[in-house]
């Protein structure tokens, strides 16, 4: 079983960066000196192979799962299971059986910290989530446009229907602002982000604006590539050990 330091990265809709977000946080609570664990849980659209440019497969002892080593975190993937990028063309019950998989039959050792990447909605998965695991704190990841906000209001609502606590909001792609200017552009609208955290009656914890790579090459770790997100992401991070530690000492 998990200890009670698990975060789900969850959106209303997909396109919102979810994923991204979750990769960095996840380093970024590294970079602290954490032991941090990441889950691909969106057993559908499951991308963090790909963004962390990993080849490489877990590796299995007495029937258990060791998870795939990435830098200082640990890794666990649908990706991982699947022949290339061949879909997963299952039901929901099965999906649903990923949840179980992936939390008891793989060999995390210990971790401070679990950062799972959720698919985005309110469907099976995030049922049995919330069925597995009733202390799990969820972050809810948007852009600042009225419709993603909207959606992503839906599973705010679903998380407190189940009594997991919101950690907050995360405004993602929130604006622009062209090499070697200092001008923003709201290409998504504005104060998305804002309005969310109103709705759901909790923090709004970043904005992160778009930020275009500079080497053109993939996958684009923002943390690695960007010092304006590095430091917001840490900051991030320094904030969610703040309120998981005041959380535990309450």
């Amino acid at each position: 079983m998990l200890n009670k330091n698990v975060i789900a990265v969850t959106s209303g809709k997909g396109g919102v960066g979810k994923s991204t977000v979750a990769v960095n946080l996840a380093l970024a609570l590294a970079n602290l000196g954490k032991k941090v664990a990441l889950i691909d849980l969106d057993v559908y659209g499951f991308s963090i192979p790909k963004i962390l440019n990993i080849t490489s497969k877990p590796k299995t002892i007495n029937n258990k799962i060791i998870p795939v080593g990435y830098e200082n975190i640990t890794v666990m993937s649908m990706g991982f299971l699947t022949n290339g990028n061949d879909p997963i063309v299952w039901r929901g019950p099965m999906a649903g059986k990923m949840v179980n998989h992936f939390f008891d039959e793989v060999i995390w050792g210990k971790i401070d910290y679990f950062i799972i990447d959720m698919p985005p909605g309110t469907g099976d998965i995030a049922l049995d989530l919330h069925n597995k695991l009733p202390h799990c704190q969820e972050i809810i990841v948007t852009t600042p446009h009225s419709n993603a906000v909207h959606v992503a209001e839906r599973a705010g609502s679903m998380a407190k229907e189940t009594k997991h606590t919101i950690l907050g909001v995360i405004e993602n792609m929130s604006y622009f602002t062209p090499p070697f200017s200092t001008e923003q552009y709201y290409l998504f609208g504005k104060d998305g982000g804002e309005t969310l955290a109103a709705n759901l009656n909790t923090e709004l914890l970043a904005k992160i604006p778009i930020v275009c790579s500079q080497t053109n090459e993939e996958p684009f770790l923002l943390i690695s590539e960007s010092e304006t997100l590095t430091n917001i992401y840490q900051t991030l991070a320094n904030k969610l050990v703040e309120k998981l530690d005041f959380v535990e000492q309450v």
